[in-house]
């Protein structure tokens, strides 16, 4: 049973707690995968939308928003996989874009930056904020992240793509 005081605000708090299974200093509310919390009683509905069809964290991600709920006092949980509105780098929130940037990742630009290609060659280095960058691979570890290399600090680093 849900505890009597709890709001959706305070479901939020604890969902902060459930971290990306590939990027953990990041939680899944700061990536913004989780669209939508409602509460129906003694049930706890979350809506989660992944950042591409085939991440291959999403069952991770689902267990881990249960296993918290339920830690909460949460009796009944339930997670839906969404597509309704598809996943966009903007819904990344700015203390998550820190966070990226303090663990080494470029933060995606805004997509309202961009209206051709060619913004994608290049990112800022989160390691010493250069800017002569240059795209190695679109493709990194996974579907949402490109590598990088800083010709001013010579390190490597990925980039969450915008989308």
């Amino acid at each position: 049973m849900i505890p009597v005081s709890t709001s959706i605000t305070e479901i939020y708090q604890w969902l902060e707690e459930v971290k990306d299974p590939e990027i953990p200093v990041l939680s899944l509310v700061d990536l913004g995968v989780i669209t939508e919390v409602e509460m129906d009683g003694p049930k706890v509905k979350i809506e989660l939308t992944p950042t591409f069809a085939g991440c291959p964290a999403m069952e991770v991600m689902k267990n881990e928003i249960i296993d918290k709920l339920k830690s909460k006092g949460v009796a009944q949980v339930e997670v839906v996989i969404s597509f309704r509105v598809p996943w966009s780098s903007e819904f990344i929130s700015e203390k998550g874009k820190k966070a990226l940037k303090q663990y080494g990742f470029a933060p995606p630009p805004s997509n309202k930056l961009f209206t051709d290609l060619e913004i994608l060659e290049t990112a800022i280095c989160p390691r010493c904020d250069g800017t002569h960058t240059i795209m190695k691979s679109p493709f990194g570890p996974t579907l949402c992240r490109s590598i990088y290399y800083c010709n001013d600090c010579k390190e490597a680093f990925e980039q969450f793509k915008p989308l």
